[in-house]
């Protein structure tokens, strides 16, 4: 009896192309389920050192919803390597200005610290609004209810 192993000829030709609505999803549930796409988790030729995963295109990230006291609570943390660098934006004002950068840091944190996982983040495509620039890879639509996909 032989195992299947998958070679790394032919990856990018087979990727398919997702579309996620975010609005009305809370987001942690949301970045979960796109991050384990994004990894190839769903794909049964999963292998853990080659990315496997889609592309997926996340719409309307500002109308996702944060749950519970996370909105004035949760801070993002950055230093610029100067003394007295410390730089802190809370959730509520990252979002107001760019909810993109909230969903990717929040899909981002969930996938591998390697160079795999920089090639999966790219892979990640989020907007504002309904407007995206990627019809002519012809996504699908991908339903994420309560942890569960459907689609």
């Amino acid at each position: 009896m032989s195992t299947y192993f998958p070679s790394g000829k032919g990856l990018a030709d087979n990727r398919k192309w997702y579309v996620v609505d975010a609005a009305g999803q809370t987001v942690g549930r949301l970045a979960t389920e796109v991050a384990s796409i994004l990894n190839g988790k769903r794909n049964p030729q999963w292998t853990p050192f080659m990315d496997m995963g889609d592309h997926v295109i996340v719409i309307n990230a500002s109308q996702a919803v944060f749950k519970g006291s996370k909105i004035e609570q949760k801070i993002y943390r950055r230093h610029t390597l100067y003394p007295g660098g410390l730089r802190e934006v809370t959730v509520k004002e990252q979002f107001e200005k760019h909810p993109e950068r909230v969903i990717e840091s929040a899909v981002k944190g969930m996938l591998p610290k390697t160079k795999l996982g920089k090639a999966m983040a790219k892979k990640l495509k989020v907007y504002r609004d309904a407007n995206h620039r990627h019809a002519a890879q012809k996504p699908e639509p991908l339903e994420i209810t309560s942890g569960q996909i459907h689609g």
